[in-house]
């Protein structure tokens, strides 16, 4: 059975190497990309959903607004070196907007445990 340092070293280089493989895509010519779906905006909320999961296993002592945030920011550079004219990619407000929700709808879960451990207590009584 893997240890717990095992699975943390793991999740922060899963963490990473995803994060690497995002930015990657994103600044490769379209066509060069991978594409699992066809509209763009789905790419980028998986992409930002999967992001956000691994980053929250990654650095579980970490704020999960904080971790939000950089996310967020992540998302925001992506499109901000899209815009750089020798990328040759287009920026997208929109896309930042989608990165940016996706990360809310991937934290509503975790934000739910933590609100309920807050006020009910992690076993509340029966």
């Amino acid at each position: 059975m893997l240890k717990v340092p095992t699975l943390l070293h793991l999740a922060q280089f899963l963490f990473w190497a995803a994060a690497v493989f995002t930015f990657v895509c994103a600044v490769l010519p379209y066509e060069h990309t991978i594409h699992i779906f066809k509209w763009d905006k789905a790419e980028h909320f998986l992409a930002f959903y999967v992001l956000t999961g691994l980053a929250v296993a990654a650095f579980p002592r970490g704020n999960l607004f904080i971790i939000a945030a950089a996310l967020s920011g992540f998302g925001a550079f992506i499109e901000f070196v899209l815009g750089l004219s020798w990328v040759g990619r287009d920026r997208d407000f929109q896309d930042w907007i989608t990165d940016t929700a996706s990360i809310g709808m991937a934290m509503l879960p975790m934000l739910a445990v933590w609100w309920r451990n807050q006020f009910v207590g992690p076993n509340p009584p029966r």
